[in-house]
């Protein structure tokens, strides 16, 4: 039985000139979306980020709008009940969020930025600079993250901007570790070493050649930021050093439920239960992103 060589024969059907080509790897989305976890934390954060970002149109009511019905239990028309003041659970929850959100990343990409740029000047240039920078970290290192920020909140005072300041410097040696890290690794390969050969200065091997190398152990801790971040700031705010008491705010939530909570357990299991779903769906994506770039890596896959 003879059968067709699709090169040979130039009359050879389509489909089997296909059978023959190597399959194209899964992309990136559709191997994290085979992992149950990932797609559960996929979900959540979008339904999250949505409800954060049309929060003033979406929510049933004002979040700082008082009614004389107090304490009342989980309705129809308060899903999460209403707070000592009248406040609705609800509408405080998803505006809470936007905060959250906009801390997390926002501190992250702070930290990222700052604590990147000190590891990869540490591991690049060794010698003075990697023994000053390195002391710092091993200085901050030795204190918890959370007590650092906290100190920072009650120094230079409450508010938004402070907090977020405050998180991301708390939090910049993760990123200073890992680069550093990384850089000392990249620096021996031999395409550094041609760079150097052909004149390019340090900045542009920093930028263009070892920054690149160095970004997928970047991307999976800053998801793991994101995380710690929106924990700061809710334990910042439960200790009334966070934002202003006008804004709503997981921790704010939190703190205020505290009197109440034998009364009213709502007030502080939906919030606990927002933070707590937010986080571990973070970790998820991050766990899933974690393993997929470790398969890429393995695999060889562009």
């Amino acid at each position: 039985m003879s059968t067709t060589d699709p090169i040979a024969d130039p009359i050879a059907s389509p489909a089997a000139i296909d059978d023959d080509l190597p399959a194209r790897p899964p992309s990136a989305l559709s191997i994290m979306m085979r992992d149950r976890r990932a797609f559960f934390g996929l979900v959540f954060l979008c339904i999250l980020l949505t409800a954060a970002v049309f929060a003033p149109w979406i929510t049933p009511y004002d979040p700082n709008a008082m009614d004389y019905v107090m304490l009342e239990e989980p309705s129809w028309s308060h899903p999460l009940g209403v707070d000592d003041l009248g406040r609705d659970l609800l509408s405080r929850i998803i505006h809470g969020a936007r905060v959250s959100i906009f801390v997390g990343l926002s501190t992250v990409t702070i930290a990222g930025i700052l604590g990147v740029a000190m590891g990869i000047a540490a591991g690049f240039y060794r010698g003075w600079i990697d023994t000053i920078i390195m002391r710092y970290i091993d200085l901050q290192w030795a204190f918890p993250n959370i007590l650092i920020a906290v100190y920072l909140v009650a120094t230079f005072g409450t508010g938004l901007t402070n907090v977020i300041i405050a998180i991301s410097l708390a939090y910049l040696d993760d990123f200073a570790r890992v680069a550093r890290g990384m850089t000392l690794s990249v620096k021996e390969e031999q395409y550094i070493a041609a760079a150097h050969a052909t004149g390019c200065s340090d900045w542009r091997i920093m930028a263009r050649h070892i920054l690149p190398n160095i970004t997928a152990p970047i991307i999976v801790l800053a998801t793991v930021s994101i995380s710690n971040a929106i924990l700061a700031e809710a334990v910042l705010s439960f200790l009334g050093l966070g934002v202003s008491s006008d804004t709503p705010t997981w921790g704010l939530i939190l703190a205020e439920a505290r009197s109440f909570i034998s009364r009213a357990w709502w007030l502080g299991v939906y919030p606990g239960v927002a933070i707590m779903l937010t986080v571990l769906s973070i970790n998820f994506l991050g766990d899933s992103l974690r393993d997929l770039l470790d398969v890429r890596e393995v695999r060889d896959i562009p």
